[in-house]
């Protein structure tokens, strides 16, 4: 079984920055995949970022050259790091570890909401 916490989300004017934590536990080593997935309201869900077990990583259009994802091993951890955030960035996040086994995992996701 694996677990996931996300944490970091919160309230932020456009323009600035937040970054968020998935921190895993349980039996993540044979993960394949972290991704970050986001949904707003009314929206389907989205995939943001995902990184792989060996260390590619992968980025949504819409957030390509202000996101990046990164993972610290020794702390079971990946971030997403948001920067110029906008308005429509605004919507619920949350991480997801895909297994070798093809098993999915989910946290429960973090909010995130960028004014005007």
């Amino acid at each position: 079984q694996v677990q996931l916490v996300e944490s970091g989300g919160g309230l932020v004017q456009a323009g600035g920055s937040l970054r968020l934590s998935c921190a895993a536990s349980g039996s993540t080593f044979s993960f394949r995949t972290i991704g970050w997935y986001r949904q707003a309201p009314g929206k389907q869900r989205e995939l943001v970022a995902a990184i792989s077990s060996g260390g590619s990583t992968n980025y949504a259009d819409s957030v390509k050259g202000r996101f990046t994802i990164s993972r610290d091993n020794a702390k079971n951890t990946v971030y997403l790091q948001m920067n110029s955030l906008k308005p429509e960035d605004t919507a619920l996040y949350s991480c997801r570890l895909d297994t070798r086994a093809f098993n999915s995992y989910w946290g429960q996701g973090t909010q995130v909401t960028v004014s005007s």
